[in-house]
């Protein structure tokens, strides 16, 4: 995992290039130390990308229960905490064609307080939810390609993650 090449840093966005699906659960992983009750993560990016992954690491980092795997066809799963932390909601919203409307009937709203969210396809449907949130969006090769790599951004939005320093991600 290394820092994307020199752009103007900005503390509340980070570019990161990703070599391997490892790597992807790694960031997923180190994501998890910043995140806390009430937070919540919308990831964009093509089929394939890795968002399932990086979900899966961010489950292995808050300690919560089950596997973490992608909710395409149940929409939404909970994964309770396993010791003190927040449970993890994990969503896919792909098949979702409604913004707010049709995620309101998922009760994202009561989570949130005491939960971490974290959305997959979610732009123009989640954001109405908070004003803070992390948006992850990977980009990869598209395409008849084997290759691995990507380039995930990460921006934080929003008061909660104006002083967060996302560079400690690229450790």
């Amino acid at each position: 995992m290394e820092a994307a090449p020199a752009a103007p840093h900005d503390p509340a966005e980070i570019e990161l290039i990703i070599n391997a699906p490892e790597q992807m659960r790694e960031l997923g992983r180190r994501l998890a130390k910043l995140l806390r009750s009430g937070d919540l993560v919308m990831l964009s990016g093509e089929l394939g990308a890795g968002k399932t992954t990086l979900t899966r690491g961010l489950g292995e980092g808050l300690g919560v229960r089950g596997a973490v795997t992608s909710p395409t066809f149940v929409i939404a799963r909970v994964h309770p905490s396993l010791g003190d932390g927040p449970p993890l909601v994990h969503v896919d919203a792909y098949r979702l064609s409604g913004g707010l409307d049709e995620m309101e009937d998922l009760d994202l709203d009561v989570s949130l307080p005491e939960s971490v969210i974290v959305v997959e396809w979610g732009e123009g449907k989640v954001e109405e939810l908070t004003d803070d949130r992390l948006q992850v969006v990977i980009h990869r090769a598209v395409g008849d390609t084997t290759d691995e790599v990507r380039q995930v951004t990460i921006t934080g939005l929003g008061e909660r993650w104006a002083d967060v320093d996302l560079s400690v991600l690229s450790a």
